[in-house]
């Protein structure tokens, strides 16, 4: 994919008289109806085998990117050139017709992909037993909850030998244990030579099953490269953006300073004790309940400690100590509450305050297709008899 450019023209607006009489006036007028560009001057180049994970946020261009390697929708500019057998799941009702059954879709999806009904047949149980609707495979689908079509979709996708495999977010539809057999299955199809584009917001999912990544904002590439240093990145974005959109309280207890260091001062290491110090600011003495939380940028913390205590009017310093750091080596964000223990109201809303980083050693990558959710550090101790 070379230089893609991909544009929509505006929304119509709404289909009122005073609406199609100025729109009119408009074109009389030599006025055009404007476009609106959704992926801008985008390259990819990804090599048989390949694992990409595609992150953003929403309406950032990741679905049209996708669109356009599949060949549903086109370019306005730019190349886009792909070989070998293509298989997707879109949507959730993606390659699937509602008016036939389960057994009828599995063949159509094959026929088109350029299977013979031989080689459809050798897969059949295959992708039955996937899914788990063997007791409805011949109902129609329409009849399907939304569960079952996602798991029937992804099933013919992903046991028809593609070359290439694409997938969106719509994994996010199936239960903990369809996603973990869903990345298992992926392993599978990507250690046999697929190549595969993986769309998500679940972050951990693009961590295990991706090794490179590509970050869109606003249709353009923001970064490429090892799946690591692109989700550390994206993180970091996500944390300075929650910071600007935090609500501003004048009234309210405000952040001065904030550090975290190891007790001598240090670095913080991991499993290691590390002291967080906060200097706060507020007009009013009161009592609050304050609750820290570490993350890696999100709004999820990996974990959270709590204390209710008083606290004076003015400038203040809260330091507290997290024993035994449990992170591994990197870059954690800082995230603060305090809470009005009486009627629960926030003197300060939950928002990052401060970044900081923690060296030691790194994180285990776990085997491929399984989801860490929480980058924790175990010290263990191994032994053989």
């Amino acid at each position: 994919m070379e230089n893609v450019w991909k544009r929509f023209r505006a929304d119509r607006g709404k289909p009122r008289l005073n609406d199609q009489l100025a729109k009119i006036g408009g074109r009389l007028r030599g006025k055009e109806r404007e476009w609106r560009w959704v992926l801008k001057d985008v390259n990819l180049d990804v090599e048989p085998g390949g694992t990409v994970g595609l992150i953003g946020i929403n309406g950032s261009g990741k679905s049209t990117l996708l669109k356009v390697i599949s060949h549903t929708m086109y370019q306005t500019a730019g190349r886009c050139e792909t070989f070998g057998r293509i298989g997707a799941l879109l949507e959730v009702k993606g390659g699937i017709h509602p008016l036939l059954s389960g057994r009828e879709n599995i063949y159509m999806y094959g026929t088109i992909l350029g299977l013979t009904r031989k080689q459809i047949a050798a897969r059949f149980d295959a992708i039955v037993e996937f899914a788990e609707v063997s007791e409805a495979i011949d109902r129609q689908v329409k009849y399907y909850s939304s569960g079952m079509q996602v798991r029937l979709g992804f099933a013919i996708a992903s046991h028809l030998d593609v070359d290439i495999l694409l997938i969106d977010e719509v994994l996010a539809v199936g239960d903990a244990n369809f996603q973990q057999k869903c990345l298992r299955r992926i392993s599978e199809v990507v250690a046999e030579g697929t190549t595969l584009l993986f769309v998500s917001h679940d972050l951990a999912a693009v961590e295990a099953t991706c090794d490179q990544a590509l970050w869109l904002t606003e249709a353009v590439v923001r970064a490429a490269g090892p799946t690591g240093e692109v989700l550390a990145q994206y993180r970091g974005s996500i944390e300075e953006n929650a910071a600007l959109v935090a609500p501003a309280d004048e009234k309210g207890m405000r952040v001065l300073k904030v550090e975290v260091t190891g007790l001598g001062g240090g670095p913080a290491t991991s499993a290691h004790d590390a002291q967080a110090r906060l200097v706060l600011s507020t007009p009013d003495a009161g009592r609050a309940e304050f609750v820290i939380g570490i993350s890696q940028g999100t709004a999820m913390p990996i974990f959270v400690i709590r204390h209710e205590m008083s606290y004076p009017a003015g400038d203040f310093e809260l330091r507290c100590t997290l024993q035994s750091l449990p992170v591994p080596r990197g870059h954690y964000s800082m995230w603060l509450a305090s809470i009005d223990p009486r009627d629960r109201r926030p003197h300060h809303a939950w928002q990052p305050v401060g970044s900081f980083d923690v060296f030691g050693p790194g994180t285990v990558r776990p085997p491929q297709g399984v989801l860490v959710l929480s980058p924790v550090y175990v010290e263990a101790s191994w032994d053989l008899s």
